[in-house]
C-alpha cells in the first residue's frame, strides 16, 4: 500500500467537488471520507451538487450537505431532474455540468462509479470525466439491490468514530429513506468494515473508490 497525501499550495486550501444524482448518494459513497478531509485540510472548500432533490428530499439533501461539509460547505446546489429520467434530458444535466461546475478547478472529484447499474449514476460519471479532463477523479460504490459493486483500487481508511459518525448522520438527515429495507446502519457499516479488511485499515473500516487515472 502507497499512502497519498493531497499537496496544497500555500494560501490556498483543498477544493473537493461532491456530485451526487440523488440526495444521499454522496453521503453514502463518500460521506466518510468527506468527514476526514474536512479535519485533515480546515481551510478546504467542498462543493456539493445534487441532481435529484425534490420535496423533502430537497431539504434532506442541505441538512446533509450542512451536516457533513459544515461550514466548508460551497452550496449546496441542487436541481430537480426527474429520478431515472436524467440520460433522456442529457443535453440539460450537461448544461449544469458546462455553466455551473466546470469553472469551479476542483484538486479532487468525487463522482458515481461508471459501472453503476442505475442509469442516473451513470449519466453523471460519463459527465463527469466528458468535464473534467485533467483532474483528480474518484468513482465512489452505492451499495443496492442490483448487486453491482465491484473490485475498487483506491482505499480511505476511516476511523470507527467517523464511521459511527457517518451512520449518525445519515441516519438523522435521510429520515424519508428509512422505509426502504436496505437504508440501515448495519448496510453502510458492512460496507465500510469490508473495505476495510481489504486494505487493512487499522480500524478496520475504510471507503473505496474506483480511479482510472492517477499520476504520480
Amino acid at each position: 500500500m502507497i499512502p497519498l497525501n493531497f499537496s496544497v499550495k500555500p494560501g490556498s486550501g483543498l477544493k473537493v467537488l461532491c456530485m451526487g444524482a440523488h440526495s444521499d448518494d454522496i453521503e453514502i459513497g463518500c460521506g466518510g471520507t468527506i468527514l476526514r478531509l474536512a479535519e485533515q485540510y480546515p481551510d478546504c472548500e467542498i462543493h456539493w451538487i445534487v441532481f435529484n432533490a425534490i420535496g423533502v428530499r430537497e431539504a434532506e439533501a442541505r441538512h446533509a450537505a450542512q451536516l457533513f461539509a459544515g461550514s466548508r460547505l460551497k452550496g449546496p446546489l441542487l436541481k430537480t431532474f426527474q429520478d431515472g429520467f436524467m440520460p433522456y434530458v442529457g443535453n440539460e444535466v450537461k448544461a449544469v455540468f458546462e455553466e455551473d461546475l466546470k469553472g469551479i478547478a476542483p484538486d479532487v472529484i468525487f463522482t458515481h462509479n461508471g459501472n453503476d447499474a442505475h442509469q442516473d449514476h451513470r449519466l453523471i460519471s460519463q459527465l463527469t470525466w466528458n468535464t473534467f479532463r485533467d483532474h483528480f477523479i474518484l468513482e465512489y460504490e452505492i451499495p443496492k439491490y442490483d448487486g453491482d459493486l465491484g473490485r475498487p483500487s483506491i482505499f480511505v481508511p476511516l476511523d470507527k468514530e467517523v464511521c459511527e459518525k457517518k451512520i449518525n448522520y445519515l441516519m438523522d438527515a435521510f429520515q424519508s429513506q428509512q422505509a426502504k429495507r436496505w437504508f440501515e446502519p448495519e448496510t453502510f457499516s458492512s460496507l465500510m468494515r469490508l473495505r476495510g479488511m481489504e486494505c487493512t485499515a487499522a480500524s478496520g473500516y475504510a471507503e473505496a473508490f474506483y480511479c482510472r487515472k492517477l499520476v504520480i
